[in-house]
């Protein structure tokens, strides 16, 4: 691995880091998640450190020598490896909680098509599902829980500021959306995180359904067929 470490981080936890965020990522690419090297993960190694996949491989076959260290501005550490252009995102997460120690990063076909639908309201607000018990602090399904959309770019810096004006407001944020992209979520730890991606997956799939069916009860649009 052409990756040096700090003397401050132990190379057993550079690589539990690692093999960890490998097998996360193959997992997720068997449910089709992670197509065309797409999506990110990250694992926080230390208060200045986080461990993340480097940008352009697959993520169904990553093994420790994709995984790379960057600090807690996305700057590459002790490799000449190349990070995701959107590890800025995952280091703001950790610089933002303390507590949250995996992010991930998935462009499901349920998470892309719900961020074209529900771009233009900026958010989506599920209400009444059971299944939003599985998001850290929520109890029952009688909660809102708003899953924020926001507009696509390639400048890093504008999505960033976008998310902190919204943690900045005061609303809760658990995950949040790119529009035409997909979802962005994080947890405690690896198996928190897992549980908020496939709940929140699961979720948005019930509001993509909830939509056709409520689309069919109305009819056709007739000026569809003029």
């Amino acid at each position: 691995m052409s990756q040096n470490l700090p003397a401050s981080i132990p190379a057993a936890l550079f690589y539990e880091r690692a093999d960890a965020i490998a097998d996360a990522a193959r997992e997720l690419a068997q449910h089709g998640w992670t197509p065309a090297t797409s999506s990110n993960f990250s694992m926080r190694v230390d208060t200045d450190h986080a461990a993340i996949t480097i940008s352009g491989r697959d993520k169904g076959k990553l093994g420790r020598d994709d995984i790379m260290l960057v600090d807690m501005h996305g700057k590459a550490v002790g490799t000449s490896s190349r990070p995701s252009a959107e590890t800025e995102l995952h280091t703001q997460v950790y610089r933002r909680w303390p507590e949250v120690n995996v992010v991930l990063h998935t462009h499901s076909r349920t998470q892309s098509v719900a961020s074209r639908l529900f771009a233009a309201d900026r958010l989506i607000r599920l209400q009444g599902w059971e299944l939003q018990k599985a998001i850290r602090g929520h109890t029952t399904h009688e909660s809102t829980l708003d899953i924020p959309v926001f507009p696509n770019t390639q400048h890093m810096p504008e999505l960033v500021d976008q998310v902190d004006s919204w943690i900045d407001s005061g609303k809760p944020l658990h995950a949040y959306l790119i529009n035409g992209h997909g979802i962005y979520t994080w947890g405690h730890d690896m198996a928190e995180a897992r549980r908020h991606l496939e709940a929140l997956e699961f979720l948005l799939g019930c509001e993509l359904d909830l939509r056709v069916c409520l689309g069919s009860q109305r009819g056709p649009r007739r000026d569809l067929f003029a």
